[in-house]
C-alpha cells in the first residue's frame, strides 16, 4: 500500500504561483510514475501533468508553460510547481501513483491516491 499525503493548497489571487507537493513514505517511490490530477465543482477529474521514474514529462495543453511537475526522489515527494494561476485553476489536486511504465494521463491507470488539497485563485 502506498500512502500519499499532498499540501500547499490555498487562496491566491490571479497570477499568483503555488507549489503543492506531494509525499510517501513508500522506499520504492522512485519506482513509480506520479500524475496530479484536480477536480473542479460540478466537474469529472481531470488529468494536469505526469512524471515516470526516469523524469518523462507530460502536460494537460491547459498547463503547458504554467505549470511543472517535478520529483525528488531522495525526500519521496513530487511537486506541482504552478504559475500564472488563473480563476479555471480553482479545484481539489489530487496526487496519485502508478507502477506502470510510461506516462498515463488515464486516472484508472493510477493505484494509489492522496486525499487531495483545495487551489482556489480568485480573480
Amino acid at each position: 500500500q502506498v500512502q500519499l499525503v499532498e499540501s500547499g493548497g490555498g487562496l491566491v489571487q490571479a497570477g499568483d504561483s503555488l507549489r503543492l507537493s506531494c509525499t510517501t513514505s513508500r522506499r520504492t517511490f522512485s519506482r513509480y510514475t506520479m500524475g496530479w490530477f484536480r477536480q473542479a465543482p460540478g466537474k469529472e477529474r481531470e488529468f494536469v501533468v505526469a512524471i515516470t521514474w526516469g523524469g518523462s514529462r507530460t502536460s494537460a495543453d491547459s498547463v503547458k508553460g504554467r505549470f511543472t511537475i517535478s520529483r525528488d526522489d531522495a525526500k519521496n515527494t513530487v511537486y506541482l510547481q504552478m504559475n500564472k494561476l488563473e480563476p479555471e485553476d480553482t479545484a481539489v489536486y489530487y496526487c496519485a501513483a502508478t507502477g506502470r511504465t510510461g506516462v498515463s494521463m488515464r486516472s484508472d491507470h493510477y493505484t494509489y491516491w492522496g486525499q487531495g488539497t483545495q487551489v482556489t485563485v480568485s480573480s
